[in-house]
């Protein structure tokens, strides 16, 4: 007969051969970041049995969520803004603040010929619309405002713009040629080294402000903190890498 004393000792020597329990992470995420995330998340939970919730949208309305007490795990902004604001307001797990990727904006087009190294379309404003995102609450949008008001273009263009809530719906407009043409986030038409179908343009980094993207853990668990880990590993990063973002300072 097994007496208490016995099952304990029973399970203290199976402890070192019983797996931790797994975890849930509920994750926010710049919608730029999604398809990347995906991948990361999928990794993540073949190496470590955790499950990966994912929840996208622009990076202005996941912080407002976020400070509205939305229950998130951790936080993937397409700025450094927000998560630097949610350090100073203590609402981060203290240190883990951190930058995971360098954002390229891309002037896309699934016609083959309506973008070309002249920026024709632009300079000539032959076009019905031309996508944006919101640059008030999008990152990619504030770059991409940046890059025609440099241009002289922004004030051109007014009615003929389309603004998309985050840069996910900016592609859209684009993908389903409701727009013609679009910013929008280099990830969305860049995989495994390669364009998408369509034309492009990829705008010089030296015509927008960095776009600097920064994640945050909200939480304190470790399932949240072990998917953090996984994005800044050289596997992580090599997958961050795959989808067309800048790694090389990634810190």
């Amino acid at each position: 007969m097994l007496t208490l004393r016995t099952v304990s000792v029973l399970i203290c020597a199976m402890g070192a051969s019983v797996p931790a329990l797994a975890g849930e992470v509920k994750v926010a995420v710049a919608a730029n970041f999604l398809d990347a995330i995906s991948t990361l998340g999928e990794q993540f939970e073949q190496k470590t049995g955790h499950k990966v919730l994912i929840s996208s949208g622009s990076t202005g309305k996941l912080y407002a969520q976020i400070k509205n007490e939305a229950p998130f795990d951790v936080f993937f902004a397409a700025d450094d803004k927000r998560p630097e604001l949610l350090e100073q307001e203590n609402a981060i797990v203290p240190g883990s603040r951190f930058t995971y990727a360098m954002g390229t904006l891309v002037l896309w087009s699934p016609d083959e010929k309506r973008v070309d190294d002249d920026l024709t379309v632009l300079k000539n404003g032959d076009f019905r619309f031309l996508a944006v995102a919101n640059p008030v609450t999008a990152p990619y949008g504030r770059a991409a405002q940046e890059v025609l008001v440099g241009m002289g273009l922004w004030d051109n263009f007014n009615k003929k713009m389309v603004r998309g809530e985050n840069i996910g719906q900016t592609y859209q407009y684009v993908y389903s040629r409701n727009a013609d043409l679009g910013f929008v986030a280099k990830s969305q038409v860049f995989s495994q080294g390669e364009y998408s179908s369509g034309s492009w343009w990829e705008v010089p980094a030296d015509q927008y402000a960095p776009i600097v993207q920064q994640a945050v853990q909200l939480t304190d668990t470790p399932a949240a903190k072990e998917l953090l880990e996984y994005v800044r590993s050289a596997e992580g990063l090599k997958v961050i890498h795959a989808y067309g973002y800048g790694t090389e300072t990634v810190k």
